[in-house]
């Protein structure tokens, strides 16, 4: 079955907008990442390296879940506020989905569930 899907991301939260046959349904996914706080060990250490390989670990989980949530749409729309938005539209184009959707990024600032849910219908046209 043919559908779309629309997804505001931040490395917080995820909500993702399927579109199908008219209906739109909604699923959330929390990231257990969180904000990136910057690393407060001893410079030089090797530390830092460390922490910042295991919070892109972390990242890279957290959109591969999101990427299972979308189900292979033929087109999707990533909205976000920051970078999540362009990390997950690499990491779509990189998965290893059989056919690889058509990807259009938009920034928008914090939006309630249900304007990301009317942002997502008015970009594929759905009433």
């Amino acid at each position: 079955m043919k559908h779309s899907a629309g997804v505001w991301i931040d490395h917080e939260r995820a909500v993702i907008v399927s579109v199908s046959a008219g209906r739109a349904t909604t699923t959330i996914v929390e990231s257990e990442v969180g904000a990136h706080p910057r690393y407060s060990g001893q410079p030089g250490a090797g530390g830092e390296k460390k922490y910042e390989a295991r919070h892109g670990q972390h990242l890279d989980e957290y959109y591969d879940e999101v990427i299972r949530h979308l189900a292979e749409p033929e087109a999707l729309l990533v909205i976000g506020p920051g970078e999540a938005k362009l990390e997950l539209r690499k990491r779509v184009e990189r998965s290893k989905a059989r056919a690889k959707p058509t990807i259009d990024v938009e920034t928008a600032d914090k939006l309630t569930d249900p304007q990301i849910v009317a942002k997502v219908k008015d970009h594929f046209g759905i009433e």
